[in-house]
């Protein structure tokens, strides 16, 4: 199950605006010789994180609280797509004029014939996430993210799509996470960009903008201050190869409610809500006061702001999180929780840590440390 790139120049940051909409959440090569460069090339943050960089910026729309999204472009001349930057996955997709499917006419459809920079291939891969599944066909061509752009980039046609019809605000998903756990066997944008000097630093940060507001951004070769407050708190990775974090515990009004023996946590963008173990998760709704209505755990709308705030300690650092963080409003108007069951079958307890904590807290995914970095966000 999983659920749910890049031309700057040196001491340059390149900021995506992302749009808002609804959810989404192994292994190929191995190492390649690009993990060991970027191991070579460790940097202090003050190095590549200042204001006076040069920015690369774009107009974002917000579409309710869910998951978000950006335009990229593909092609020769160049098609535009609206995809989700997903930290959760490491497979580009968008769907193919190849594609017959119900959900891929619903979405826009890469024309290849009229692409002069277009290669297909004749590699096959299978995908499938929380919210459906895909079966696709390698091709190469120009990728451009802004002013970022990528030649000869692999990426994922889907010739078959199911359990996507509802995605009317997204395209396809543009994988941000380490190289390893490619399905398509594809080098990740972000890798390709790095290798093709298209940004000077291996890293890559995220700010998520709440209750329907502007400003949600993925910046690229850099950090921007302005976007979190206080200090960067870095939490190392389990491993390299995926932004998966040791995690301490989770409490709720100085009582210890889940993660009581230390457990891991998966930083991704690509799910909307936080995700953990189905007890642990029902748990949770009790304490809360949340009653199941169909899929949903709803609560009062008039008892929001009075909710306890839900802590998460990280590498020794509390980050609460608010109930009006934790609880959205559907189309009528009620208030559910954003607490869901994880379905991902582990040995050992895990929680996603989806946008719902991400619009709280900033974060920055550093990929030449095997780190991620938190703090307080604008």
């Amino acid at each position: 199950l999983v659920l749910l790139g890049l031309v700057a120049f040196s001491e340059c940051i390149v900021k995506i605006p992302l749009r808002r909409v609804k959810t989404m959440r192994n292994t190929v090569s191995g190492k390649n010789i690009l993990n060991n460069i970027l191991k070579e090339h460790v940097y202090r943050l003050s190095q590549i994180s200042f204001r006076g960089s040069n920015l690369t910026t774009h107009p974002l729309r917000n579409i309710k609280d869910l998951i978000y999204v950006g335009n990229i472009t593909i092609g020769t001349p160049p098609q535009e797509f609206q995809v989700v930057f997903d930290t959760g996955s490491s497979d580009f997709w968008v769907p193919s004029d190849f594609c017959t499917s119900r959900a891929c006419s619903t979405h826009v459809r890469f024309r290849h014939l009229q692409s002069s920079t277009f290669r297909l291939t004749n590699k096959t891969f299978r995908i499938t996430y929380g919210s459906g599944r895909m079966k696709g066909v390698v091709a190469h061509d120009t990728v451009r993210i802004g002013d970022l752009v990528s030649t000869d980039q692999p990426f994922g046609l889907s010739v078959e799509e199911y359990g996507f019809e509802g995605r009317a605000y997204y395209d396809g998903v543009l994988g941000l996470n380490y190289p390893n756990i490619s399905f398509s066997g594809a080098i990740p944008i972000f890798d390709n960009l790095k290798n093709q000097g298209a940004i000077s630093e291996p890293v890559f940060a995220i700010l998520l903008s709440k209750d329907e507001q502007e400003g949600s951004v993925v910046m690229f070769g850099g950090v921007d201050h302005r976007y979190y407050e206080g200090e960067l708190n870095w939490v190392p990775l389990i491993e390299a190869g995926d932004w998966i974090i040791h995690m301490d515990r989770i409490s709720m009004k100085r009582k210890i409610i889940a993660c009581s023996g230390s457990c891991e946590a998966i930083v991704d963008t690509g799910t909307s809500a936080i995700e953990g173990p189905r007890k642990l998760v029902n748990k949770i709704h009790k304490l809360i006061g949340a009653r199941p209505r169909h899929s949903k755990y709803y609560i009062s709308c008039s008892a929001v702001n009075t909710l306890p705030s839900i802590i998460f300690t990280i590498n020794g650092i509390n980050y609460p999180c608010p109930g009006r963080a934790y609880v959205l409003k559907d189309s009528r108007g009620r208030c559910y929780s954003m607490f869901q069951e994880n379905k991902v079958s582990s040995s050992t307890e895990t929680w996603i840590l989806g946008d719902v904590f991400l619009r709280v807290y900033f974060s920055v995914f550093d990929r030449g440390n095997d780190r991620i970095g938190l703090a307080r966000a604008v």
